[in-house]
């Protein structure tokens, strides 16, 4: 039966066969999630034919658009040519095209590239090269890695235990004796009169004693995204990565910046480490946009210093006995070359970084005059709109929380937005091709979201301004 012939309800029913990515165990079956069959540039439609922004720009990752038809072209052309090649003996001849792009545009001296099958993939491989970094170097105890909460990095057994979202941690195991999380580097949270830089000055001494307590000797990396992704948008303060990285180096601490969310223009760079936050990092981990989510793809980009510390050095048989079947994949990366050649040619970083980023960043923040709205925040395409934040509440006000994302989410949704509801947060990040007119369609369908999910909760009693 072809896929068209089936109603919305079936096609629900089959899916609920399918345990989705961050499930509700208790409920598996019982879902009736939105069915999209197509797309067109900002846009996807649903089954009932219903046309809907596309908010997240699918999960942070369809940076181009949708239905590109070069893409398309890009991808066919490259299966009939040659469709797969193992990477372990043999290299083909488009990854090595992609690692060279790859490193004409990374900061600083990056410039080996290790292929993998997604972010999640990317940071486990990074995290397991500094490892056997460390391990090759006689320095088998440097093992800790430093993280943050709400930090997200993936789902693999060493990205799940570095990511710093308690929810994600329900009834999973981790490598807890390996990982040390820091607070939160959040300025909204910053204590009554305290000002941001004094914020600041607390996270850089809180990070300075948590390196002497557990003993530079012992800890081997920090690892962090430019930006909270998943944990809300989170923008810390201006100098405070910079000067993390400064004192990982003076303790021979690497430092992993996870760009898999910021790199590919998303904050109008290639990579947003230096560009837009002042910084190097020894290793980058990227994905999403790498593609443009069109294929599957993810890379972790090294430093030549850390790699010449293998080909300079006296040990022998050192391999790094780590990869994927379909690491460098040739489909794979042309679909990267070609994405890279189309964010250059429309010119897009500059369009992100110069207009719609920042026309983006001020429409966002006239939703902040709505009683429910406590926090805009963002930078590039990249927002979030925080109502009725749960931190430090009660069970039955983080309750509350939840249901107003969900209210916030279906408003939105039969208005024509897709949200990415996050608690009581609207995550936004739309593809990098939106127009401004566009943003103001986004902008208004979410205030009617958000001022409809109010008077719902005000109606019921559930809350009140203040």
């Amino acid at each position: 039966m072809a896929k068209h012939d089936l109603s919305t309800e079936e096609l629900q029913a089959l899916d609920n066969k399918f345990i989705h990515p961050w499930e509700s165990m208790e409920s598996v079956g019982d879902a009736e999630r939105t069915v999209l069959e197509r797309s067109d540039g900002i846009y996807v439609y649903d089954s009932d034919g219903n046309k809907l922004i596309d908010g997240p720009a699918g999960m942070w990752c369809v940076n181009i658009g949708h239905r590109r038809k070069e893409m398309a072209d890009t991808v066919s052309d490259q299966i009939m040519k040659l469709g797969y090649a193992s990477p372990w003996d043999m290299t083909n001849g488009v990854a090595p095209q992609l690692a060279k792009e790859l490193a004409k545009r990374a900061p600083g001296d990056l410039n080996h590239v290790f292929f993998t099958t997604g972010g999640s993939t990317a940071v486990d491989s990074a995290l397991r090269f500094v490892q056997y970094y460390n391990n090759y170097r006689g320095k088998p105890d440097k093992k800790i890695i430093l993280a943050q909460e709400m930090g997200y990095h993936g789902s693999t057994f060493l990205g799940g235990s570095v990511s710093g979202k308690p929810k994600d941690k329900n009834f999973l195991d981790f490598a807890s004796e390996l990982v040390h999380h820091l607070p939160c580097p959040h300025p909204y949270f910053r204590k009554p009169g305290q000002t941001v830089d004094d914020f600041l000055e607390e996270k850089i001494a809180h990070l300075e004693r948590t390196i002497a307590s557990l003993g530079p000797e012992n800890i081997a990396v920090m690892i962090a995204e430019p930006v909270l992704a998943s944990g809300g948008v989170i923008v810390p303060p201006d100098g405070y990565y910079p000067r993390c990285k400064a004192i990982c180096a003076a303790n021979d601490i690497l430092f992993i910046a996870d760009e898999v969310v910021t790199a590919f223009g998303r904050l109008g760079h290639w990579f947003a480490s230096e560009d837009e936050f002042g910084f190097v990092p020894d290793l980058i981990t990227t994905a999403k946009g790498l593609t443009s989510a069109y294929i599957p793809m993810g890379a972790l980009l090294i430093s030549d210093r850390l790699i010449r510390e293998f080909t300079e050095g006296e040990s022998t048989g050192a391999y790094f006995a780590n990869g994927f079947t379909y690491s460098g994949h040739p489909v794979a990366a042309a679909a990267a070359l070609k994405n890279i050649e189309i964010i250059e040619r429309e010119g897009l970083l500059d369009k992100v970084r110069n207009d719609t980023g920042p026309y983006f960043q001020q429409r966002l923040r006239e939703l902040e005059d709505i009683a429910m709205v406590t926090e805009v925040r963002g930078r590039g395409l990249m927002g979030a709109v925080d109502c009725i934040n749960a931190e430090g509440q009660d069970a039955a006000g983080r309750e509350i929380a939840y249901e107003i994302g969900a209210r916030i989410d279906a408003h939105c949704q039969a208005l024509g937005l897709i949200v990415r509801p996050l608690i009581s947060m609207c995550v936004m990040s739309p593809p990098l091709t939106i127009e401004r007119e566009q943003i103001d369609d986004m902008i208004s369908i979410l205030r009617q979201g958000i001022e409809r999910a109010q008077e719902d909760i005000i109606a019921e009693g559930l809350w009140k301004p203040k």
